[in-house]
Order: C-alpha cells, then structure tokens, then sequence
C-alpha cells in the first residue's frame, strides 16, 4: 500500500517532543508516588512515544520510533527538558493541561492523516487517529498506577479528539489541503479539551440502574 502523501518527520518528532515534556511534567508532580529521576524520565519518554507506537501497531506498519535514530533521543531529551520546568512550572496547572490538549491534538492530527495516507476509509481512520491521540495519556496513567483518565468523568480526552479527527476528515475530503485539516483538527482538540476542563464540561456518568421494586 503506497502512501498517498507522508508526514513530516519534524511534526511527529514535535508531538512526540510535546508529550514528553507533559509526561515528565506529571509525573514529576506527584510527590508521593517518590519517583526517582529515572522513573520521571521513563514515564516522560513513555508519553511522548506511546500514541504513535499504539498508532503504528493498530495500522500494521513497523513503529516510526525504532525505524529512526531521532525518536527515542527526541523522547528522553523531552522528559528532561519536563523535569527540570518541573521547578519553574510547580505552581501553574494550567501548564500541564495546556501540553496534554496540545499532545492529544497533534498526535490525532498525525495518526488520522498517516491512515488516510494509507488508504484506509474515513471511520477507521478516525478510530485511529483517536487512539493515536489518548495512547501517550493511557501509557502514562498505567506506568504511574493512576487510574486512566480518559474512562473517568470530566476528562473528554476521547471526545475532543474524535471531534477533532472527524474535523480533518471532513476539511479534507471538502478539498482542502491535508497540513490545512491537521492544523484545524490541532486548533478545534486543544480548544475542545481547555474548555471542558475550564467549565466542566463533561460526558453523564454511569450510574447503576435502580432495581425495579416486585409488585405486591
């Protein structure tokens, strides 16, 4: 299957670069987990690299990160860069949120546009675009033993990014140049994701069905 267009090496190197920052931020965080610095940069690589290689995997194709001497450099020298803002960044949350909207943004910008570019049909490349987009966040939560934040209410992680993945589908096929429809996948993810944490918004919770009464 021959790739109708290709993604820039720089793009997927920003989103791997901007998730590892986020990652490390995070965990850095969280003091009582009493991560080393090891640890801290382990879960920051992990982050940066984890959408893209559960990308790679869903679409059957060698993951970009061990087919080039760039990614896990770029990845590791992210999470370092995450730990030493750490300091400079303790007192602004807004700065972690800000670079995971951003992350789920560009990694479902990225993972859509590769399965289109593989001839894959419109739904399915949402489907992965979406994974590609929350895969770095799922990473995360598991190597810090969190509970995964996309399954919980008030994270919208999922629906900002299949918004946004449907939106460059729909740009896309309208004519509009693919860098076009990725940055405005990019712009409508991020928006998305800062204002559902801003105001709140989430999807309605699950609640157990009450059990019905027996009649007497």
């Amino acid at each position: 299957m021959t790739p109708s267009f290709s993604i820039p090496l720089w793009t997927d190197l920003l989103a791997v670069a901007i998730g590892g920052v986020q990652g490390a931020l995070y965990a850095s965080q969280l003091r009582e987990r009493r991560l080393d610095l090891l640890g801290v940069a382990i879960v920051g690589t992990a982050t940066g690299l984890g959408g893209g290689l559960l990308r790679d995997i869903f679409l059957g194709v060698p993951p970009v990160a061990f087919g080039s001497n760039w990614y896990l450099p770029v990845a590791v020298a992210a999470a370092i860069v995450g730990m030493l803002l750490q300091q400079v960044f303790s007192r602004l949350d807004f700065t972690i949120t800000a670079l995971d909207a951003l992350t789920i943004g560009l990694f479902g910008a990225i993972g859509t546009s590769k399965a289109l570019s593989l001839g894959l049909p419109v739904i399915p490349a949402v489907f992965i675009g979406t994974v590609s987009a929350v895969g770095g966040g799922v990473v995360r939560d598991l190597l810090l033993g969190l509970p995964v934040a996309l399954m919980h209410v008030g994270s919208l992680y999922a629906v900002a990014a299949g918004v946004g993945t449907v939106l460059l589908v729909a740009v896309e096929r309208f004519g509009a140049p693919i860098q076009v429809a990725a940055i405005v996948c990019v712009v409508a993810t991020t928006a998305i994701r800062l204002l559902a944490v801003r105001y709140g918004w989430s999807l309605p919770e699950q609640r157990a069905l009450a059990a019905r009464q027996p009649r007497r």
